[in-house]
């Protein structure tokens, strides 16, 4: 019995190791396609600073390889970000085989959602965040003070954002799951709506900029996502009604 167990875990990392590496390979194939363009690339996600900047101000590199790291550490960051629906079905085929029927046949929607609201948090931060804030701090600039900002250092600020912005826009898909655990319930979720608005106040403060827009634009749309997460576990889910029928007869008890 201790040799089949053995087995059986050397047969599930053997599956992790080969899971893990089809992603390693994913990322650096889609990384060597964007190589070429990187200068490019970099250009582009600088469009929001640029657009703003005052008439002769540019952007500087402090370091004398940062002209050339940063456009492809930006490449390689892009490669996991193009590669991540890959990455989440490799980590689905891993973990599917032990998960009831049922649980697969929720795991579909919930993954295409979760990868849609990470683009779409993406999408939101470049197109909506990144202007309103570069145009802000542009503006409070002092009177005499040239703006000029470097490459790389712009470059940490943006990935953070993006980052912080992706994950964020997955608060329904983390609602529906805790709902479906039996975590909680809808009902149990809505009753803490004040907290969580305070919440998402406090991450936007530590996920953004010490300015008052960004941290608005960050908890503004996951206090919104929370209460989607609310519906689409009052929707999707069942057995969440049985669950609230019992803790209320609890609680008169």
């Amino acid at each position: 019995m201790s040799t089949l167990r053995r087995q059986g875990l050397l047969d599930h990392l053997l599956e992790l190791r080969t899971r893990l590496l089809r992603s390693f390979i994913a990322v650096i194939v889609v990384f060597i396609v964007l190589v070429p363009f990187a200068q490019r690339l970099y250009t582009w996600v600088a469009t929001p600073l640029l657009e703003r900047l005052p008439e002769g101000a540019t952007m500087i590199a402090t370091q004398v390889a940062t002209p050339f790291l940063a456009p492809f550490k930006l490449a390689f960051f892009t490669a996991v970000f193009i590669a991540m629906p890959f990455m989440l079905y490799q980590a689905w085929a891993f973990i599917a085989p032990g998960l009831y029927q049922q649980e697969k046949r929720l795991f579909a929607p919930l993954f295409v959602t979760s990868v849609l609201l990470f683009y779409a948090g993406m999408a939101f931060a470049f197109f909506v965040v990144f202007p309103l804030i570069f145009g802000f701090l542009v503006a409070v600039a002092p009177e005499g003070v040239a703006i000029m900002t470097d490459i790389n250092e712009y470059l940490d600020f943006v990935l953070t954002l993006f980052f912080a912005f992706g994950l964020a826009f997955e608060v329904p898909v983390a609602t529906v799951l805790l709902v479906w655990a039996g975590f909680t319930t809808p009902g149990a979720l809505a009753e803490k709506r004040q907290y969580v608005l305070l919440g998402c106040f406090v991450i936007g403060m530590f996920l953004t900029p010490p300015d008052v827009i960004s941290q608005t634009l960050l908890a503004v749309p996951m206090y919104l996502l929370y209460e989607a997460g609310i519906v689409m576990s009052r929707v999707f889910l069942r057995g969440w009604k049985e669950v609230e029928a019992q803790r209320a007869e609890r609680g008169k008890r």
